[in-house]
């Protein structure tokens, strides 16, 4: 996996210092980015996803994309590296009740450098447990000529930060 680092602003606490209360509803963040060889395509194609538009480059090449692409699912995949490395709490992150709109609006090709833009669309302490709250983003993986290639909505839980008793 390439290195990758904030692309502009960034959270003013980093992943291990991360609470609820960092998540500012609309904060744009960008992160990257991801280079994607034709070999990383193929072998998690073949792991995961072996259609023919993915694994055979003669197929491939009269087909409707007229080349090897990415699976989707590789596309999430580098997404959520990116997502989990630079946009989630390592402490504070509770999980996901879902995701509402999952969309691939153009292929991944081998050769492409991908970053990741976060907005956050809404923070809100939960309604029914206090110690917690909710932020749901709308996240893009956008290409070197910033064509999205993926967007997600997803909703993720996020501990509040904790309070110092007796102070």
């Amino acid at each position: 996996m390439t290195i990758t680092r904030a692309l502009g602003d960034d959270f003013a606490a980093p992943p291990g210092d991360r609470y609820f209360e960092d998540y500012e509803t609309g904060a744009t963040y960008e992160y990257g980015h991801v280079h994607v060889d034709e070999s990383d395509i193929l072998e998690f194609a073949r792991r995961f996803d072996p259609q023919p538009i993915h694994i055979d480059t003669g197929f491939a090449e009269t087909g409707p994309f007229q080349g090897i692409i990415a699976s989707g699912w590789h596309t999430g995949s580098i997404m959520m590296r990116l997502f989990a490395e630079h946009f989630l709490s390592s402490v504070a992150s509770l999980a996901s009740p879902g995701v509402d709109e999952l969309r691939w609006p153009a292929p991944v090709r081998p050769g492409d450098e991908l970053r990741m833009r976060v907005a956050v669309i809404e923070a809100r302490p939960s309604r029914s447990k206090p110690d917690r709250g909710l932020v749901r983003t709308r996240v893009e993986l956008l290409n070197q000529d910033d064509r999205v290639v993926l967007s997600v909505l997803p909703m993720n839980l996020v501990g509040r930060r904790p309070t110092v008793s007796g102070a």
